[in-house]
C-alpha cells in the first residue's frame, strides 16, 4: 500500500520533467528609434510593422484654392518596404533614425498627374474679330489666359512627400498660358459705308483714319459683307471683266496716267471687286462704280501702305 504514493510522485516528476519550458521574450526596439519619423521604440516587430504601414498608407492631400481632394500612396504608384525597415529598427542602436525604402511605379504616378491636368486645366483664349458693334466699329472680343498643370512638377512633388514621412498640404501646381492674339494685337480693319461712301480705317478698335471713296451705283452695287484683301500689286494693269456687257469691245490698259486703277490695287475676296485709285477724281463720293470702292489716287497709295493681304473689310449699307 505503501508503494502506490511513491510511484505517483515518481510520475508526477516524470511528467513535470517533461514540460516545455518557457520561451526567450520578444525581441523589442531600442528606445528611440524611429523610421520616416515613426517611432518604433519600444515595440516588437508586428506591432512596429502595424505602426509604419499605417504611417505610410496615409492619404496626401491636395488642394487648388479653396478645393481639396486626396489620394491614397498607392493610387500614385508607391509602395514600402516596411518589413526589411522593421528588420532594420530591431538591429539599430538607441535614438537611430532610419529610413524606409518607397517605390515609385512611374505609370502609375505619371497617369495620375495626367488626370489633375485634364481636369483642372484649360486653353487660353484669344481674341477674336467678332464683326461689327451697333456703331459700326470693330467688335474685338477679350484674350482669357489659359492654365495647365505643372505635370513634372507635380510629380517630383508628390514623390518627395512619399519619401519625406510628413503629409503636408500638396497645391496644384500650375502654369500660365498666355493667348497667341490679344485686342492689342489686330491691325488694320477696314470698314465700308457704302451709302454714305465713307471708308474708315481702323488699328483694332482705333479709328486711324477716314476717307471720302465712290462705291458702286444702283445697278453694279459694291457687295454688303464681310470680305478681306486678297491681292495687292502696284502700278496695275487694268484688265476688262469678261464678264460684264458693259466692259464688251474694251481692251486692257497699262499702268500709267489713264489707267481706271490708278497706282494702287487692293483686291478683296468678293470676285471682281476691289480698293483702287481713280484718275477720275469727280466720282469720289458718289455711287459711281461698277461695284470697285474708288478712292483718291494719294489716298489709295496711303492706304496700300498701311493694310496687307488678310486685311478684314466690311461692307455696311449705311
Amino acid at each position: 500500500m505503501t508503494r502506490f504514493p511513491l510511484a505517483l510522485a515518481l510520475l508526477s516528476l516524470a511528467f513535470g520533467a517533461a514540460a516545455p519550458a518557457a520561451g526567450p521574450p520578444m525581441p523589442l526596439v531600442a528606445r528611440g528609434v524611429n523610421v520616416l519619423g515613426t517611432k518604433v521604440g519600444g515595440m516588437t516587430s508586428e506591432q512596429a510593422r502595424r505602426h509604419v504601414k499605417a504611417a505610410f498608407v496615409r492619404p496626401l492631400r491636395f488642394r487648388l484654392g479653396t478645393e481639396t481632394w486626396s489620394a491614397r500612396p498607392s493610387e500614385l504608384g508607391a509602395s514600402a518596404d516596411v518589413g526589411a525597415a522593421v528588420s532594420r529598427a530591431l538591429r539599430a542602436r538607441p535614438g537611430r533614425r532610419l529610413p524606409l525604402e518607397v517605390g515609385i511605379w512611374k505609370v502609375r504616378l505619371r497617369k495620375y498627374v495626367a488626370g489633375l491636368d485634364h481636369k483642372y486645366s484649360y486653353p487660353a483664349e484669344s481674341s477674336k474679330l467678332v464683326g461689327l458693334s451697333a456703331d459700326l466699329q470693330p467688335a474685338i472680343s477679350e484674350s482669357r489666359p489659359g492654365r495647365r498643370v505643372d505635370t513634372e512638377a507635380m510629380a517630383q512633388g508628390i514623390v518627395s512627400v512619399l519619401r519625406s514621412g510628413r503629409r503636408p498640404v500638396v497645391p496644384l501646381k500650375l502654369k500660365t498660358i498666355q493667348p497667341a492674339v490679344t485686342a492689342g494685337d489686330f491691325g488694320s480693319i477696314i470698314v465700308i459705308k457704302r451709302s454714305s461712301n465713307e471708308l474708315n480705317l481702323y488699328n483694332g478698335m482705333q479709328l486711324v483714319q477716314s476717307f471720302r471713296v465712290a462705291t458702286g451705283r444702283a445697278e453694279y452695287p459694291t457687295p454688303l459683307g464681310e470680305w478681306s484683301i486678297v491681292s495687292m500689286q502696284q502700278d496695275p494693269w487694268w484688265y476688262p471683266p469678261q464678264t460684264s456687257e458693259w466692259a464688251k469691245g474694251l481692251k486692257p490698259v497699262p499702268p500709267g496716267p489713264g489707267n481706271p486703277l490708278g497706282t494702287r490695287w487692293m483686291g478683296l475676296s468678293a470676285a471682281g471687286v476691289g480698293i483702287h485709285g481713280t484718275p477720275d477724281s469727280a466720282s469720289i463720293g458718289y455711287s459711281a462704280s461698277h461695284g470697285c470702292i474708288r478712292m483718291l489716287i494719294s489716298d489709295a497709295t496711303w492706304l496700300f501702305d498701311h493694310v496687307s493681304v488678310g486685311t478684314p473689310v466690311f461692307v455696311v449699307s449705311a
